[in-house]
């Protein structure tokens, strides 16, 4: 399991609309002090082939680097419309997507109504900014052991709180990220702290959403290393 160091799935390069190439992002997350990033350019039907094998390149260089930052290559299914979130989900595993992120219904985004319902019912690692999910939403993500995210970006953050308490009330797993597109989004120790403790969580809550973040890391980079024995 990975038990020291910064954990973020939810970052962006120049493969989508962040500013960076994978290797710079990810050699600058390092500095920050992450043991795992993981990279999720948006993606639908017309480019996630290109975003995948970008992010399995990038994986395949720093991943054979000893004692090194890991990283996971995946997607953010983005503006896909919901009847065909689950099929553009499996497509994605099939490519070689270690994680698959869906972008849920942000108060500051207007993906299409019911993408929260279609992301739950698909194959997909973390629910991103969901917004104002209901307990009915909250309890699918935890029968189904979607991590519902808490994040750092401005404009997403606003429903954290709300997240956070119908997350816990559901016994649905929650994860930090930052949805980083520039070097200056990424995740630092105390700004994990503050985000946490400024969506309402005690201290302890807050160690716990860390430590599930370590767990799902852990997952993925086995899922990684088995998809590599098997190509």
């Amino acid at each position: 399991m990975v038990t020291n160091g910064l954990t973020d799935f939810h970052t962006h390069t120049l493969h989508s609309d962040g500013e960076l190439l994978p290797a710079e992002l990810v050699a600058r997350a390092a500095v920050n002090g992450y043991a795992v990033v993981g990279l999720a350019d948006h993606a639908d039907a017309s480019n996630f082939a290109e975003v995948i094998a970008a992010a399995r390149e990038t994986a395949a260089a720093w991943n054979g680097i000893r004692g090194g930052i890991r990283v996971i290559p995946g997607v953010e299914l983005t503006y896909v419309p919901p009847a065909q979130l689950a099929d553009m989900a499996a497509v994605c595993r099939a490519a070689g997507a270690v994680l698959i992120v869906v972008h849920g219904e942000s108060p500051v985004e207007p993906v299409p109504a019911g993408t929260n319902d279609a992301a739950l019912a698909a194959d997909i690692d973390i629910l991103a900014h969901p917004g104002l999910i209901t307990p009915a939403q909250a309890q699918r993500a935890a029968q189904r052991g979607i991590a519902l995210e808490l994040t750092t970006r401005g404009g997403h953050s606003l429903t954290n709180g709300h997240v956070a308490k119908l997350a816990r009330a559901a016994g649905a797993p929650l994860v930090l990220d930052t949805d980083a597109h520039r070097i200056d989004d990424l995740l630092t120790a105390a700004l994990a702290e503050q985000t946490l403790r400024g969506a309402g969580l005690t201290p302890a809550q807050a160690a716990a959403v860390l430590r599930h973040n370590a767990r799902l890391a852990a997952q993925l980079l086995r899922r990684w290393a088995q998809s590599e024995r098997d190509a």
